[in-house]
């Protein structure tokens, strides 16, 4: 294993989307173009749902394992003015739809969205759905600070249909905690899941990272060995992702020599693998665990897993629109990134434009790749089916041979398999697929590292 993380430990993207940020063709981009793809989406099937991402950028203090866009500021009365230009922008898009849009996923994030207080948080949801229909099977979900997350966050949530709640564990040791900025106890973590717990929640998620500066294989267990005691439903282990060079995240405040090595970084990941296979969580997908009881697992074994840029959902929907400063939508058709500063976000916003800066519509080709890669993503495995009319099959299988040759994946004919073998270097295996990163191979550094 040594071998192949010292070969495929290369720069690549996380395919959150495909095609991946860096390669939107920005120059065909434009709002109307992508309105369109929207209203598109929107009429072929209604009654899908929608999902929507609201992007609450603040955060009291600067968290430096965080890439994440985000405005560091003590100051909550920047609350209110950020929710009404968030409700404006969700107005915009509703007279777009000419309908009450059927709401079927719901997602907070940061930023830290307990930077909220509880009422202004319900004013915010409370907005959104008084413009929309809100679908019987809505999956809601935030994500909490563990610091500042209260029981009145966790209840006000609650009352307006949040069952989700997701807490940033990281590392429980003191030493990683203080080089990643982010200084908190067991006991505020073991405190806000029981509190959701006790109010109804029915999915509770810690998020945890290797290769972070400082860490060690013994923080890894004792970690995972304290969250194996709270036995959260959903478990995000997270591979860190060093990029220092991104404006705006504070990842300059430690050395690269600071963080463990690739070898490293991959014996902590299967240590983390093996420690959470035994206390009965099942791999969903990339860097994802969750129990049998949880909606992911189900989701996996019913295959209706989908993967967007929330992360892995439970289920698929066609629409997902980006609401809030830096946010990403997605039509299925096209995707778009609203402006990342706060201030220009909401002074368009206020003006009745959408305020969107960049994106990308998918050709024929953009789509069929992306089939595969959420295929592979999310079942580890996809079929070419008259693909070769699209694009170029064989440059992808060519690809994948090198891949084939370490048993990373199995190609039967059309059909390729990723193996247990394989699954660790999912991020390397999508990669076989990316034409648009072998036609133009990046300059300079763009993606974290697969391992």
């Amino acid at each position: 294993m040594c071998g192949l993380v010292q070969k495929y430990n290369v720069p690549g993207p996380r395919y959150t989307s495909y095609p991946t940020v860096p390669y939107w063709d920005l120059e065909t981009f434009s709002g109307r173009l992508w309105e369109s793809t929207v209203k598109e989406a929107y009429t072929e099937n209604p009654d899908e749902g929608i999902s929507i991402y609201i992007h609450l950028p603040f955060c009291e203090s600067m968290c430096t394992f965080c890439g994440c866009h985000k405005r560091i500021t003590k100051r909550h009365e920047v609350e209110m003015p950020y929710i009404k230009s968030i409700l404006k922008e969700w107005k915009l898009y509703v007279d777009l739809l000419g309908d009450k849009p059927k709401i079927k996923e719901m997602h907070l994030g940061g930023g830290t969205p307990t930077f909220f207080s509880p009422d202004n948080l319900k004013i915010l949801v409370k907005g959104i759905l008084e413009l929309s229909q809100k679908a019987d099977n809505a999956q809601f979900s935030f994500e909490g600070h563990p610091n500042n997350t209260t029981k009145t966050h966790l209840q006000a949530l609650f009352d307006v249909g949040f069952k989700r709640v997701c807490y940033g564990v990281q590392d429980y040791n003191q030493n990683v905690q203080k080089a990643i900025h982010r200084i908190q106890p067991f006991e505020n973590v073991k405190k806000v899941t029981e509190w959701a717990r006790e109010i109804g929640y029915t999915s509770i998620g810690h998020d945890i990272i290797y290769g972070l500066p400082f860490q060690t294989l013994e923080n890894i267990e004792q970690t995972i060995s304290i969250t194996n005691e709270l036995r959260p439903d959903r478990i995000a282990f997270y591979s860190y992702a060093h990029v220092p060079w991104l404006k705006g995240n504070g990842q300059r405040g430690f050395k690269d020599s600071d963080l463990p090595d690739a070898s490293i970084k991959r014996t902590q990941y299967e240590l983390g693998k093996k420690m959470l296979t035994r206390f009965g969580y099942t791999d969903v997908g990339m860097d994802h665990f969750s129990l049998e009881t949880d909606t992911l697992h189900e989701a996996l074994t019913n295959g209706t897993l989908h993967r967007n840029f929330m992360g892995y959902t439970p289920s698929k929907t066609k629409i997902m629109i980006g609401l809030g400063a830096s946010s990403i939508g997605d039509s299925w058709y096209g995707f778009a990134q609203n402006v990342k500063n706060v201030d220009e976000y909401q002074h368009l916003v206020s003006h009745g434009i959408l305020p969107i800066f960049r994106g990308h519509i998918l050709t024929q080709e953009d789509q069929s790749i992306r089939r595969h890669i959420l295929n592979l993503m999310c079942r580890f495995e996809t079929t070419f089916e008259n693909d070769d009319k699209v694009f170029d099959v064989g440059r992808i299988l060519e690809n994948l041979s090198e891949l084939e040759k370490d048993n990373l994946v199995e190609i039967d004919i059309n059909h390729i398999k990723v193996t247990e073998k394989g699954k660790p270097f999912i991020r390397n295996i999508c990669m076989a697929f990316d034409l648009k990163l072998y036609r133009q191979k990046p300059k300079t550094r763009i993606f974290s590292m697969t391992v």
